[in-house]
């Protein structure tokens, strides 16, 4: 629903009612991950559920459940058949979709959840899918209170210390309890999305490669930072994309904020006078990634550097550097790719090979 927020958000204040479809559970090759929606009003459409495969049919039952007498409705779609141009998923995946009616009155918590997202503070919406319970009824935890009920007190509470666990580790899915709230059954499925802030992009060196990764960045999801100790070179007009620009010398301004095994640094400064004592705090943290520019002869040169700096080997090998996947990149653009790349192989484990030269499943589930 993240992506939709911008325009549902118009049509939510404007006081109209419409559609939402959002994938909840996938199989097989799904082209969107649970949590990807699209939103439906009249001839309004935003998002996407598929990547175009079944988009006709969901806009079908998003416009019937729009009506005044529309209830929330869980429908599966896919190739279940020899023909695999019926009405489903032709790459082979299968797909539930929960497709429920939204208004002020519906869901009247859509606001501040909206509020949440743009504030960078976590949260997570859980609604009821399927089974004997109240179908559509949806609670809004946070990580210290929660607001709404899915109709039973002791659902409400196992439902509360699942998603609170889902929403430290930026995880979205479906969990399954009995009629009451038990834990060992699975009659009843609650759909729990988490909007856990973006993750954080730290791009250090205000060069003409650093705008092209910040671009890359913001597009792939990340709060994009792009800091340098100049002054000249550090300014909100060079960096359009990035949400933050820092003056600051990047040393200094990476041991005073919080980075968790989310966060990518790319290091594009390649100068031993920054780069160094950067690195040295950079290897030390808890980043899922960390990345640095330059040619071998730099790379070789930084290590030397950093040992004599106490950095163990095993600290050393977090490095990327040279940063990306071997793409053959030369202008900033290239390069930009290059290490977005990398970013989604280490994220998803894929190999790096052409798709024409691999067998097996296309979509990854993660290393």
């Amino acid at each position: 629903m993240r992506d939709v927020l911008p325009e549902i958000m118009e049509w939510w204040r404007s006081g109209h009612r419409f559609g939402l479809a959002t994938v909840v559970s996938t199989f097989s090759s799904a082209p969107r991950p649970p949590g990807a929606a699209m939103a439906v009003r009249g001839d309004e459409v935003a998002g996407s559920v598929s990547g175009g495969c079944v988009e006709g049919a969901v806009f079908e039952l998003a416009t019937e459940v729009v009506t005044e007498a529309g209830r929330p409705v869980l429908q599966r779609y896919g190739v279940s058949d020899d023909d695999a141009f019926a009405v489903g998923l032709t790459c082979g995946g299968i797909i539930d979709v929960f497709v429920e009616p939204v208004s002020g009155e519906t869901f009247p918590e859509l606001g501040e959840i909206s509020a949440a997202v743009e504030e960078r503070r976590p949260v997570a919406v859980a609604t009821i899918v399927s089974g004997p319970g109240q179908v559509g009824a949806r609670r809004i935890i946070w990580p210290d209170r929660s607001s709404g009920s899915l109709g039973l007190e002791r659902l409400d509470e196992a439902v509360d210390d699942d998603a609170r666990g889902m929403l430290a580790q930026g995880l979205t899915g479906v969990r399954h309890y009995g009629g009451q709230g038990e834990r060992r059954l699975d009659d009843l499925a609650v759909f729990v999305q988490s909007f856990a802030p973006a993750p954080r992009m730290l791009v250090f060196g205000a060069i003409d490669f650093a705008a092209a990764v910040a671009r890359v960045g913001k597009f792939l999801g990340y709060h994009v930072t792009v800091c340098d100790a100049r002054p000249v070179f550090a300014t909100a007009r060079r960096f359009p994309d990035a949400d933050e620009v820092v003056v600051k010398w990047p040393h200094d301004y990476l041991a005073s904020v919080e980075v968790d095994e989310r966060t990518v640094i790319c290091v594009l400064t390649h100068d031993p006078k920054f780069d160094v004592p950067l690195l040295e705090v950079a290897l030390r943290t808890g980043a899922g990634y960390v990345g640095a520019m330059g040619s071998r002869r730099t790379h070789d040169d930084r290590l030397a550097r950093l040992r004599e700096s106490g950095l163990t080997e095993e600290e050393l090998a977090r490095l990327r550097s040279p940063i990306g996947l071997d793409l053959g990149a030369r202008t900033p653009e290239e390069t930009a790719v290059s290490i977005a790349a990398e970013l989604i192989q280490l994220r998803w484990g894929g190999s790096g090979a052409p798709l024409s030269t691999t067998r097996g499943r296309i979509h990854h589930e993660g290393p």
